[in-house]
């Protein structure tokens, strides 16, 4: 696999790529790999090297080959999506390098098809309890809300999940909203009328949830995989503390105390090594649970 690899990079150093052709590249690398694994075609030197090997041995080493390329296959798949959907996809057949004309708006807007006005995300804040007083509209990330109001008791989020904070700079304390109304800074478990900035996230498309939690930093000591809601940490995990964690599907949130409640830390895909990663002043984790509308 290695000079279909090299073939790959040489591709991808070329000066004039743009991101539908590192699409077009990788889905071609992938045939290819497919292709081998399915001819059980080695690189030349390691088939010369099976060839002698005992049958047993050849067989116990195309078996390990055979496994190598069902990992890169997994993971070309979870890094690029090749559906007919996958945006990268529809516009593979547009030439992006020549001088743009009306004729490919046309064609972008018929690939999209972009007939109707893109949705967005939307919050609106409210200065006064059960949505009253000045109030602003927010479709996107804000790192500093003090201009629009000056306290915050009550919000509808009409589309997306959010993140709201308690100071500018996505600082202090956490708030995870999905859909609906909240007539009082209490329904958001707020600790105050404080809101200083704002994070918008798309409704999760994926179907699977998984986490790895850890008993110490750096993911060492004890671990343990969720892929649904826990009420309790200590009921399931038997450690009071999460030091490390690795978010590999969904958004998830973590709390203070069990059952939901207390400070909250919102959670994304990626590696969290300690727990001032996810914002937290502690490893003290009571209870987590998938980002979904509650």
């Amino acid at each position: 696999m290695g000079c279909v690899l090299d073939q790959l990079v040489k591709k991808l150093k070329e000066a004039k790529l743009c991101l539908t052709d590192v699409y077009e590249e990788v889905r071609n690398f992938k045939m290819k790999v497919l292709q081998r694994k399915q001819d059980s075609l080695f690189e030349y030197q390691t088939k010369q090297l099976t060839d002698k090997q005992v049958l047993a041995q050849r067989s116990k080493q195309q078996q390990d080959f055979v496994k190598f390329y069902d990992s890169a296959i997994t993971y070309i798949d979870k890094w690029f999506d090749f559906s007919p959907e996958n945006v990268m996809m529809k516009l593979k057949p547009i030439s992006l390098y020549e001088e743009l004309s009306f004729t490919h708006l046309e064609q972008v807007v018929a690939a999209l098809k972009m007939t109707e006005t893109a949705k967005m995300g939307k919050i609106i804040f409210y200065e006064d309890r059960n949505f009253q007083g000045r109030h602003y509209e927010c479709s996107s990330d804000c790192a500093d809300l003090s201009p629009y109001f000056s306290r915050c008791n009550s919000i509808r989020v009409e589309s997306d999940w959010w993140v709201l904070y308690e100071r500018p700079n996505y600082m202090g304390y956490q708030y995870v909203l999905s859909r609906g109304e909240y007539p009082d800074y209490q329904r958001w478990m707020g600790f105050n009328d404080c809101v200083k900035s704002c994070r918008t996230y798309p409704y999760y498309q994926g179907g699977n949830y998984k986490i790895r939690i850890y008993e110490r930093p750096d993911f060492s000591g004890q671990m343990m995989e969720f892929v649904d809601d826990c009420p309790s940490v200590y009921d399931r995990f038997r450690y009071r503390d999460i030091h490390s964690c690795h978010v590999m599907d969904g958004y998830w949130i973590f709390y203070e105390h069990p059952n939901y409640k207390g400070r909250q830390y919102f959670l994304r895909p990626r590696e969290y090594r300690r727990f001032n990663d996810w914002g937290s002043s502690c490893a003290t984790i009571g209870s987590f649970r998938r980002m979904r509308d509650f």
